[in-house]
C-alpha cells in the first residue's frame, strides 16, 4: 500500500477495549481491537495507530483527521478524580448543590444517600449581588468584595471556579465582572461560567452542569493536550476532533473549554452509526443495543432520527434520562442522546448478594485485570466468564488471537462464587448470569421506549458492541421484538460512527412566555444571534459559512406544568403558522408519552435551541477490509441454552458463510470482534448491506 495514501482514523476508548478504525482514501475500513491503558488512556491509542501503519507501510503524517470517543471525563467523575474545584454563587444560594431536587431513585431504600457535591461547602462561597428575574439589578456587585475570595482560592491550590450567579442567563454583566477578575488574577485556573455553559433557567440544574464542566476541565485540558503531543511524535499534526454527547463532533480546543459536552461521548458514536446504517437499510423505527466491556447502553431512533434528551445524570447505577429513575447521579443539563445506560457489560462482575439472589454488575473488572479467563489475577467471575463456560465464546482467545484465555479459571470462578452459594451445577449458574445480563439489558432498554410511550416489539433491535452480538437474540425475545440486525464489524461500530459524524454546535437560550402572545421578532432575534454565534464558531474552526446548515427547536410546555418536550420548527425565520403546528407536535408527543393530552390549550415556549452542524459526508464505500484473521474456531461447539435445550451441538461459521436464505438456529458466527449467537427458535440470513438478520421466531 502506498505510503502516500491519506488516511483518516476513528478511535473509541472503553473500559476494556480501545477500538480504532481506519478509513483510506477509497472508502476501505480497517479495524483493530487493543487492550486500553487505563493508566494512560492514549498509550493504547498511539500503540495502535503506530502497529496499523507500520504493518501497512503508511507513514503517521499521512493521517488527514483522528475523531476520538472518549470515557476520561465520566471515569473523572465515578472515581471522584477531577480538579480541586470551587463555587461562587449568589449569596443565599451556597448550598443549592446539596439541597438538589426532592427526587429519590429507590423510593423504599431507607439506606440510599445523595450523592456528595463535587465541591465541598468549604469551597462554595456565597457573593453578594442580586439579580430579579427579568435581569434587572437589584443589588449592585462590588468587585473589590471579591479580592479575599480570590486570595483564599489562591491559598487552598483550587485548580477550577464555577461561577452561577442568580438569574445569569438574562443579564450575564455580574458574571461576567467575576470572570474577567478571576482570570487576571489567577490565571491558571480554570473558570466555567454558567452563562456560557447553560444559559438556561433552573437554579440547581445550571449550578450542577457548570460545576461538572469546572471539574472535569483541567483533566480534559491536560489529556488532550498529551494526545495531541502524542500524535505530533507520532509524525502526524491532523486534526483532532471529539464526540459530543449530542453526536455531533467538535474541535479538540472547543472540548477543553466545555468538556462537560463530551461526557457520553463514546455511547453517541455508536447511535450516529446506527442512525446511518438504518437510513441506508431502510429502518425508521430502531432500538440500538451497545454493549461493551463494562456497560450496555441502548438508545432509539425514530422514524430515521435520533431522539434527543435535554438533561442526563452521570454516575448513578442507571445513567439514563428516564423520567423515573432520578437522584442518583450528577444532573447535567445539556443536549445529549437520548441513551440509557447500565452497567452490564462483559467485564460486569457475578455475585450472590446476602438474600441469596443473583446480582450481575455494576461493578466491573475492566480492562485490568479484566475477567478472570484473562489469566491477570481476577478471580470472580464476570458476563465475559459465563459466557465462556456455555459455550458462547472460542474457547481459546479473543479479538482474533491477540488476546488469549483460559476456559478452566472462568470455570473455576463461576464454581465457586455463584455456582456452590446457590445450589446450582455450573452450567445452570452460567447460564444464570447470561439471563441477569439480559433482564439488564432489557431494563436499559425499556428506559428509552416503554416509558416514552412506545412499544419495542414495534422496533428493529441493531445490536453492537464486543458483546452485544451474544446477548442479542435473548434481550430481543424478552422484549417481543422480531427482527435484529448485527452491522457489520459490530465490535468496533462506534468507532466506525465517529467516521460518519457531523461537526455540529448547539446553543440553547431561556425564552419563556406564552405562545399566544409570542413576539415573533422576538424569538426571531433569539435564533439570530445564536446563529451568529454558532457560525462564527465554526468559521473559527476553518468551515466556510456557506457550508452550515441550522436546525431550530424550541421546548413546550402546557401552561402551569413543569416538564418540557422538545418539538422542532420545520420553518426558519419562525412564523405564526409554524408555531401553531409546533403546538400540534407537542400534544401529539405529550399523547405519545404520557396517554392523554392536557385539558388545557395554553402553551409556554420555555427554551429556544438551535444546531448548526457541517456535513461530512464521510466515504466507506469500499467496505471492510478481511485483514483480521478469524482463527481458533472449531467446526463444530456444545453450547447451553438453558433447560429448555440443554447442550447443543452447534455449528459454528463465518459471516460470510451466510446467505439471503435464512438459516435455522442454532449457529455461532464467529468473527475478529465478537460471536453472533443464534439460539433454537431462530433463524439467520446476510442482507444486501452485510449485515446479519436474526428473525426471531414466536409461537
Amino acid at each position: 500500500m502506498s505510503g502516500e495514501h491519506p488516511l483518516r482514523v476513528g478511535v473509541d476508548i472503553g473500559g476494556t477495549f480501545t477500538d480504532i478504525v481506519f478509513v483510506m482514501a477509497d472508502g476501505t475500513l480497517h479495524k483493530r481491537k487493543v487492550p486500553s491503558t487505563p493508566a494512560d488512556y492514549s498509550t493504547a491509542i498511539i500503540e495502535g495507530i503506530s502497529a496499523f501503519c507500520a504493518e501497512h507501510g503508511i507513514a503517521a503524517s499521512r493521517i488527514a483527521e483522528v475523531q476520538h470517543a472518549t470515557t476520561v471525563a465520566t471515569n473523572a467523575i465515578l472515581e471522584r478524580k477531577g480538579a480541586r474545584t470551587a463555587l461562587l454563587t449568589t449569596e443565599g444560594f451556597r448550598d443549592v448543590l446539596e439541597l438538589r431536587r426532592i427526587r429519590i431513585p429507590m423510593s423504599y431504600d431507607l439506606d440510599w444517600q445523595k450523592p456528595l457535591p463535587l465541591v465541598e461547602r468549604e469551597w462554595r462561597i456565597e457573593v453578594r449581588e442580586r439579580l430579579d428575574a427579568q435581569g434587572k439589578v437589584l443589588t449592585e456587585l462590588d468587585p473589590r468584595a471579591l479580592e479575599p475570595v480570590i486570595d483564599s482560592l489562591r491559598a487552598g491550590d483550587i485548580e477550577a471556579v464555577a461561577v452561577c450567579l442568580l438569574h445569569s442567563y438574562r443579564n450575564p454583566q455580574h458574571e461576567i465582572t467575576v470572570v474577567d477578575l478571576l482570570r487576571e488574577r489567577l490565571p491558571s485556573v480554570y473558570v466555567s461560567a454558567s452563562h456560557y455553559v447553560l444559559p438556561e433557567m433552573l437554579e440547581f440544574e445550571r449550578t450542577s452542569t457548570t460545576v461538572v464542566n469546572a471539574y472535569v476541565a483541567p483533566l480534559i485540558a491536560r489529556y488532550l493536550t498529551a494526545l495531541r503531543a502524542r500524535l505530533e511524535e507520532l509524525g502526524t499534526k491532523a486534526p483532532l476532533l471529539v464526540m459530543q454527547s449530542n453526536g455531533g463532533l467538535i474541535s479538540a480546543t472547543v472540548a477543553a473549554q466545555r468538556p462537560v459536552t463530551i461526557i457520553e461521548s463514546g455511547p453517541a458514536a455508536g447511535v450516529v452509526a446506527a442512525l446511518r446504517l438504518a437510513r441506508d437499510c431502510g429502518y425508521p423505527d430502531v432500538l440500538t443495543l451497545d454493549m461493551g466491556g463494562t456497560t450496555t447502553k441502548a438508545s432509539i431512533i425514530e422514524q430515521g432520527e435520533i431522539l434527543r434528551a435535554t438533561e442526563y445524570e452521570v454516575g448513578s447505577a442507571v445513567s439514563i434520562s428516564s423520567r423515573l429513575m432520578r437522584g442518583n447521579g450528577y444532573v447535567l443539563r445539556i443536549p445529549v442522546i437520548d441513551i440509557s445506560e447500565v452497567g452490564a457489560g462483559g467485564g460486569s462482575i457475578a455475585a450472590i448478594d446476602s438474600g441469596g439472589s443473583l446480582r450481575v454488575g455494576p461493578r466491573s473488572a475492566g480492562a485490568s485485570p479484566g475477567p478472570a479467563c484473562y489469566r491477570q489475577g481476577n478471580e470472580f467471575p464476570t458476563v465475559t466468564d459465563a459466557n465462556l463456560v456455555v459455550g458462547y465464546l472460542n474457547s481459546d482467545s479473543l479479538a482474533g488471537g491477540s488476546i488469549p484465555i483460559s476456559r478452566e479459571l472462568a470455570e473455576v470462578a463461576v464454581q465457586m462464587h455463584v455456582a456452590e452459594p446457590s445450589g446450582l451445577s455450573l452450567l445452570e449458574a452460567a447460564h444464570g448470569i447470561h439471563l441477569v445480563a439480559n433482564s439488564n439489558m432489557v431494563r436499559a432498554i425499556k428506559s428509552v421506549s416503554v416509558e416514552r410511550g412506545r412499544d419495542p416489539a414495534e422496533f428493529v433491535l441493531m445490536v453492537f458492541g464486543g458483546a452485544g452480538p451474544i446477548h442479542a437474540a435473548g434481550v430481543a425475545r424478552e422484549l417481543g421484538i422480531k427482527r435484529v440486525v448485527v452491522p457489520p464489524a459490530p465490535g468496533v461500530f462506534s468507532a466506525f460512527g465517529l467516521l460518519r459524524a457531523d461537526v455540529e454546535q448547539h446553543a440553547a437560550r431561556t425564552i419563556l412566555t406564552s405562545s399566544s402572545d409570542l413576539d415573533l421578532a422576538a424569538l426571531n432575534a433569539v435564533f439570530a444571534q445564536m446563529r451568529a454565534e454558532l457560525t462564527g464558531i465554526l468559521v473559527d474552526e476553518g468551515y466556510t459559512a456557506d457550508a452550515v446548515s441550522v436546525t431550530a427547536h424550541v421546548d413546550m410546555r402546557y401552561r402551569g406544568q413543569s416538564s418540557e418536550i422538545t418539538v422542532s420548527l420545520q420553518q426558519f425565520p419562525v412564523t405564526e403558522a409554524e408555531v401553531r403546528l409546533a403546538e400540534q407536535r407537542f400534544e401529539e408527543e405529550f399523547e405519545r408519552t404520557y396517554g392523554h393530552r392536557g385539558q388545557s390549550k395554553a402553551f409556554e415556549l420555555v427554551t429556544a435551541r438551535l444546531i448548526a452542524s457541517v456535513a461530512r459526508h464521510a466515504d466507506a464505500s469500499g467496505g471492510w477490509a478481511d485483514d483480521r484473521p478469524v482463527t481458533g474456531a472449531a467446526a463444530q461447539r456444545s453450547l447451553y441454552f438453558g433447560q429448555d435445550h440443554g447442550q447443543v451441538s452447534t455449528p459454528v461459521i463465518g459471516r460470510a458463510d451466510l446467505t439471503p436464505q435464512p438459516r435455522s438456529g442454532p449457529l455461532v458466527v464467529h468473527e475478529y470482534d465478537t460471536s453472533v449467537i443464534v439460539p433454537p427458535g431462530c433463524s439467520a440470513s446476510l442482507d444486501s448491506h452485510g449485515n446479519i438478520v436474526i428473525d426471531v421466531h414466536y409461537g
